[in-house]
């Protein structure tokens, strides 16, 4: 078995499951942590507006701005986060949404738990894709000071 610990999150990929460098099988969060949980993020602008109509690789590249704007909005960035949920539209290639996955997300020592599932349809007929994620941060400790006031 093999388990890495960052703050109170255990990453963990227990003997008996295929070892994958892209995902972790098991992630336990203990301590005083605060949790995100973002909701599905598809390839919608700040204006509302749709990017990259019939094109997954452009729509990939916003959903994940949005999630990072939501990250942030949460006081989280990526690294926070343990598990991703991501929707793919049945035919749809997974090979350029994962190509922008990738460079985004980079090479992390601990990666998140991560679903993929192809699907019949999402909320609007020109989504091909959508995801969204759990955080966890570590809570700052206040010093005893700081809570007797």
């Amino acid at each position: 078995m093999t388990t890495f610990t960052h703050g109170g999150v255990q990453h963990i990929n227990p003997d008996g499951l295929s070892k994958n460098p892209a995902f972790t099988h098991v992630i336990v969060v203990n301590g005083q942590m605060k949790t995100i949980h973002i909701g599905g993020q598809d390839a919608i602008d700040a204006s509302g507006a749709i990017v990259g109509k019939g094109d997954i690789k452009q729509q990939m590249e916003q959903v994940l701005n949005s999630l990072q704007a939501a990250l942030k909005a949460g006081g989280a960035e990526l690294e926070h986060i343990i598990k991703w949920n991501v929707y793919v539209v049945q035919g749809q290639s997974l090979q350029p949404a994962f190509e922008v996955f990738q460079r985004v997300w980079g090479r992390h020592s601990n990666p998140p738990v991560i679903t993929v599932l192809f699907v019949s349809g999402l909320a609007n007929p020109d989504f091909l894709v959508e995801m969204d994620a759990v955080a966890v941060v570590p809570e700052k400790r206040q010093s005893r000071v700081a809570r007797r006031k």
